[in-house]
């Protein structure tokens, strides 16, 4: 087994999963050994969805399904948004567990028992009627709480006869993969005189909606979740590109990311970490561990060529329109007029929005290694 699986198979087994114990306090209590889950459940946006925004009617045939996207690792359109592989397929990868079947793609026992993504394209924490009367549009009518309903249908197929529904839960991995990017960008996009204002009044409401989900998925039996935490939204190249300024202190002097979005990501955090430690102590037989998104990509943004990337961090690597972000929604990746850059794996981010196959692993290491802070150094290779 290769380095980076063990390190996978070591952070992701925890102690309520094995003895039904766990820490009350702090990130919970790890069991260093091999890991024993049989199927994966997933939720989140595109930087999770592995097919679903390819089948809903109302994303299907979106740039997802076309080249360029995946070619790196899947030789073709794989209904990811990147290049390769995504954090999750890592995760699955090294657990030697089969995909998870993208919800919209299976509809039996046989096709989800070896678990399901309900991860969807442009899907928002919020649900739609809700960000409208905020005044804010978003495109894609999914949200988590639909994710949820799809997550409950699926556990009353595999959990029949019911008394195998605590047998599932204790052998499956909840993956929350981030989710509130988009409700964020919408707001920061609205026609408004206060965008920012209005996008931090979400942060409650989506860390809300978010602990319904993971509310839900503990009440089904739930004993081991990963919930990660949210993106640099200010180093995204599509923010950068559409939302300039000459204000002082708009852009960080390190990274040169958006600093006002970037400070919004981090109340999203830290509001996430509140609400998972409260969850910890009253759910003390649920591990719940918090993965890390943002610090990664600050950390490569800030200094690429020391992580092997290459020297223009915030640039799209396939689009078009030059200049620093290389992003322009006429040029989007997989239109006619869009380019690809000759090396993916030196970029970070993909297409202005999403990340490379490159990232999505530096980022699952990353994460996984902050979860083994306790335990002994385990060498990764390149």
């Amino acid at each position: 087994m290769a380095p980076f699986s063990r390190l996978l198979l070591a952070a992701l087994v925890l102690v309520a999963a094995a003895t039904g114990e766990a820490d009350a306090g702090g990130s919970g209590t790890i069991l260093y050994g091999p890991a024993r889950y049989d199927r994966v459940f997933s939720f989140g946006d595109s930087l999770t969805d592995t097919g679903n925004s390819a089948i809903l009617p109302a994303t299907a045939g979106g740039p997802f399904t076309k080249a360029p996207y995946a070619q790196t690792h899947f030789k073709g359109p794989s209904g990811r948004a990147s290049d390769g592989r995504l954090v999750i397929d890592f995760i699955v990868e090294s657990l030697r567990l089969p995909q998870p079947t993208p919800y919209l793609a299976g509809s039996t026992v046989s096709e989800f028992q070896h678990g399901v993504n309900f991860a969807v394209g442009g899907a928002t924490a919020l649900d739609m009627a809700f960000l409208k009367s905020k005044g804010i549009k978003s495109f894609v009518p999914i949200a988590i709480s639909n994710q949820t309903t799809w997550f409950n249908r699926v556990l009353q197929l595999l959990a029949s006869p019911p008394n195998q529904q605590r047998k599932i839960m204790a052998r499956s991995l909840f993956y929350f993969g981030e989710i509130g990017f988009n409700d964020y960008s919408f707001a920061l996009m609205t026609l408004t005189n206060d965008t920012m204002g209005l996008a931090k009044s979400l942060v409650p409401h989506i860390v809300g909606v978010i602990r319904s989900a993971l509310i839900d998925a503990i009440a089904a039996g739930a004993r081991t979740m990963v919930v990660t935490g949210m993106i640099p939204i200010g180093c995204e190249p599509e923010m950068l590109a559409l939302l300039p300024s000459s204000k002082a202190n708009y852009y960080d002097q390190a990274s040169r990311c958006i600093t006002p979005f970037n400070q919004l990501a981090q109340l999203h955090n830290r509001e996430l970490n509140r609400m998972l430690s409260q969850l910890r102590r009253a759910h003390p037989r649920t591990s719940i561990q918090y993965g890390d998104l943002y610090n990664p990509v600050v950390a490569i943004v800030s200094s690429p060529r020391k992580y092997g990337f290459g020297g223009k961090p915030l640039a799209a690597c396939c689009g078009g329109g030059g200049g620093p972000y290389n992003f322009n929604f006429t040029f989007f990746c997989g239109m006619p007029l869009s380019t690809t850059c000759a090396d993916p794996s030196r970029s970070v981010s993909w297409d202005g929005i999403h990340f490379t196959e490159a990232a999505n692993k530096f980022v699952a290491r990353s994460m996984l290694i902050r979860g083994l802070e306790a335990s002994e150094p385990i060498q990764i290779s390149k």
